[in-house]
């Protein structure tokens, strides 16, 4: 045997390779982010207002560049950002979080049926399980 066949590994990989027949799981929607939901919702407020940027940040005191940052999900704002955001607009701090806590809401029931449909549930409910010998997790999965 030569220096360079003893040089040469098998190479086992850590998870079985996808066969090529076996189509993808559908992808689900990323898990929205509160900071998205919160600066979606300062901005369909000020555009529904017919409010300019430059105008909210002056009367809210902050800079245009980090509001528009902010309702674009790219920066985290404090509470104190967000209030004054929030009052700019005629709305309180909890309207703005209600808002967003609504869309969320929305947004997670919407991932929930496309991963009820991914795992093969039927009519959006999971596959009923029955109780067999060795208690719930020994139990038969019943399917439609």
């Amino acid at each position: 045997m030569t220096i360079r066949a003893t040089n040469q590994a098998d190479v086992i990989p850590l998870r079985p390779l996808p066969a090529a027949a076996d189509p993808a799981p559908p992808a689900l929607p990323p898990e929205p982010l509160w900071r998205d939901l919160v600066g979606e919702v300062l901005r369909r407020e000020r555009r529904a207002q017919g409010r300019t940027l430059k105008d909210v940040s002056e009367a809210s005191r902050i800079s245009m560049a980090y509001l528009s940052e902010v309702e674009r999900g790219r920066k985290e704002a404090s509470s104190e950002v967000l209030a004054a955001a929030a009052r700019a607009l005629g709305l309180s701090l909890a309207d703005v979080l209600a808002l967003a806590g609504e869309r969320l809401v929305s947004l997670t029931a919407a991932r929930s049926r496309t991963r009820s449909r991914s795992l093969g549930t039927v009519g959006g409910q999971p596959p009923a399980r029955t109780a067999g010998p060795a208690g719930p997790r020994g139990g038969v999965l019943l399917a439609a």
